[in-house]
């Protein structure tokens, strides 16, 4: 099940299967070779993860993106991942800051080519990798949760309102942050990183209005990008 459960995600957060649109068992069941009772018990994992809703009698929706949810993961990636930043600017040792360099570049090539999804595996992977060199394993599980909410509009946003040279040169700061051993300026490179959504929500919600809900923004969105 933990398969079938990703590959539907997957093709959630890539539009493959669009905010709206109804799911059914028989046809996924079909579509990926497997038999009725994963595919349903994947629609539960993935309404419990806010990504579909399932209605008795009615059928399986994929979730509209909700503006609301969306700016209150971003919030609590915002909170963990700048704690994180910071712990890793005292802690980390040459080994994962080679790592990261190697990220850079790969994300450099993927860019390179076009090939915004495997950015997209691999700006995943840099985030994970700056926790994995403080072994904040939980607080990251935190994060992926959260990252249900916001990973449809990260998607959307590199072609279209996030040019990738400017996500890299973000993650670029970071990483010369983490090199220097600088907390204060690793938390800033990652908070105006975790922040770009913010200028590109609204430009995504508009060119795509039918992949949205109608939501008032929190209060907390209104804060200014720090740096």
């Amino acid at each position: 099940m933990p398969q079938i459960i990703q590959r539907l995600r997957q093709a959630i957060i890539e539009m493959q299967l669009k905010p709206g649109e109804a799911l059914s068992e028989k046809e996924v069941a079909l579509r990926y070779g497997v038999s009725r009772q994963p595919v349903r018990e994947a629609f539960i994992k993935l309404a419990e993860a806010g990504l579909l809703q399932v209605l008795p009698s009615r059928g399986t929706y994929v979730v509209k993106i909700s503006v609301r949810e969306v700016l209150n993961a971003r919030f609590v990636r915002e909170a963990i991942e700048c704690a994180i930043v910071r712990s890793a600017a005292g802690l980390i040792g040459e080994t994962g800051l080679e790592l990261l360099e190697r990220n850079l570049a790969e994300q450099k090539a993927a860019a390179q080519a076009g090939d915004s999804s495997a950015f997209y595996a691999l700006d995943e992977a840099f985030h994970r990798a700056i926790a994995d060199s403080v072994e904040c394993d939980y607080a990251m599980r935190v994060v992926e949760s959260a990252r249900a909410q916001t990973d449809r509009v990260r998607y959307l946003s590199l072609p279209e309102a996030s040019p990738l040279s400017v996500l890299i040169s973000q993650h670029e700061a970071i990483l010369a942050a983490l090199r220097a051993h600088d907390a204060d300026a690793a938390e800033a490179a990652m908070r105006r990183h975790l922040r770009e959504i913010l200028s590109a929500l609204p430009r995504l919600a508009a060119r795509f209005p039918e992949m949205f809900e109608a939501a008032q923004m929190p209060a907390h969105a209104l804060e200014p990008a720090a740096g």
